[in-house]
């Protein structure tokens, strides 16, 4: 295994004491000494190269397919992107208002959170070591973003950043990600990997990267799954341009300010109360939220406001799929462009099965 206890404390007492573990193993990968890092070789070897993260990691990908400026007449965002609005940040159908409130959000805008991320790591690194090469740290990055597993040691307090729980594992980073795997435990002293069913000779066993969507699977890993149980889109940015200042205040004082979630099967129970505020009195929807009353609640306006909701989405993704069919970048870019359209396709799909599910 490789995690900072593994890493000399000489080399780590060259940085300050804020900086990651992921930009402590990223820095020692690149810049630790080559004695130290010989046992790892053998291993070096089967990594993805630095050519495999470029075709299919977006924050890596030309900076034409991942926003580009467009012209709006609002105070409003005017970036735009091919890529999906959980990874860019950005919508090409309609022009992005800053939300009113922070929120956290662990899948969405998860394109800019990944480049902070990176660009915090390589400012604290080149502090130390002033002729670090960009590609070969930020390719050292996204080995250790891309093959970690989440690792505490028995007792220990889970940090406040999840990517401060990191390790490496030689070779056990070779299992694929499904949503039916196998179990995967940490005693202290071993990793444990055991299947969850008997497998057939040649069959793939498989290992479980988190219920994440396919926008986050896609930004962090470079793929998405055909099938992903976890799948999921998100409606605040469209929600938040659709309510008044007022609404969205008295969602952020109950507590339902954001993270509205889209599946194929339906919206979650914070998407309705989103869609009652849009048409209740405040005093009947206060009572609502607090569980005193129904009074005012109309299922069938709720539905209706839910469905536009959605359509928004879903024009959103028919506009990036007729645009990139187009672009110019096609003929350059096949493979991304590719991705993209698969993508976009999936989340047609989303929208159409969850409106025809909550007509119902």
């Amino acid at each position: 295994m490789l995690t900072v206890n593994s890493i000399p404390p000489s080399f780590i007492s060259k940085f300050p004491s804020g900086i990651s573990v992921h930009g402590i193993l990223a820095a020692f990968l690149t810049h630790g000494d080559p004695e130290d890092l010989q046992k790892y070789d053998l291993w070096k070897k089967v990594w993805p190269s630095r050519r495999d993260f470029e075709e299919t990691m977006p924050i890596l990908w030309p900076e034409c397919l991942r926003v580009r400026e467009s012209h709006c007449n609002t105070k409003e965002s005017t970036q735009r992107s091919f890529l999906p609005p959980s990874i860019s940040g950005c919508w090409n159908t309609f022009c992005k208002q800053r939300s009113q409130f922070p929120y956290e959000s662990s899948h969405q805008n998860l394109l800019e959170d990944q480049e902070k991320r990176l660009q915090i790591a390589w400012n604290t690194v080149v502090a130390v070591f002033p002729n670090t090469d960009w590609e070969t740290f930020s390719y050292h990055w996204l080995i250790v973003n891309t093959r970690s597993f989440y690792f505490l040691m028995p007792g220990q307090e889970p940090p406040e950043d999840r990517n401060d729980a990191m390790a490496l594992l030689p070779f056990a980073d070779y299992f694929n990600h499904s949503d039916l795997s196998c179990d995967v435990n940490f005693d202290g002293d071993f990793y444990v990997f055991r299947a969850a069913k008997c497998y057939n000779e040649g069959e793939e066993i498989y290992m479980s990267y988190g219920p994440h969507p396919n926008d986050f699977l896609f930004a962090e890993y470079g793929f998405f799954l055909d099938n992903n149980d976890s799948e999921a889109i998100y409606l605040d940015d469209i929600i938040f341009r659709d309510l008044n200042s007022s609404q969205q205040d008295e969602l952020h004082l109950h507590h339902y300010y954001g993270e509205y979630q889209v599946t194929a099967t339906g919206v979650c129970f914070r998407t309705e109360i989103a869609a009652c505020v849009k048409y209740m009195t405040r005093k009947d929807w206060q009572n609502y939220v607090l569980g005193h009353s129904t009074k005012g609640v109309n299922s069938v306006t709720t539905r209706k406001v839910i469905q536009a909701w959605i359509h928004t989405y879903t024009k959103e993704a028919e506009t990036a799929v007729g645009t990139l069919r187009s672009c110019s970048e096609r003929h350059m870019y096949p493979q991304k462009i590719e991705m993209l359209l698969k993508r976009w396709a999936q989340i047609i799909c989303v929208c159409v099965k969850a409106i025809d599910s909550i007509s119902g």
